[in-house]
């Protein structure tokens, strides 16, 4: 079994990882106000989910 003769470096293990967080993971735009937006959430902004009005928002 072949194992690593020396530790990696935090900073080697960085900039591996550097094209971890180049977008926003896990969101979307909302299809009714435009915002971005959490998935499988509802829209902070407007209060829509999947299509429907689930909180009241007042402009």
């Amino acid at each position: 079994m072949a194992v690593p003769k020396r530790r990696t470096s935090t900073s080697k293990k960085a900039k591996r990882r550097t094209h971890i967080k180049l977008d926003l993971p896990n969101m979307s735009d909302c299809p009714n106000c435009g915002e971005v937006k959490r998935n499988h959430h509802v829209c902070p902004a407007c209060g829509h989910y999947a299509g429907k009005e689930v909180i009241s928002k007042d402009n």
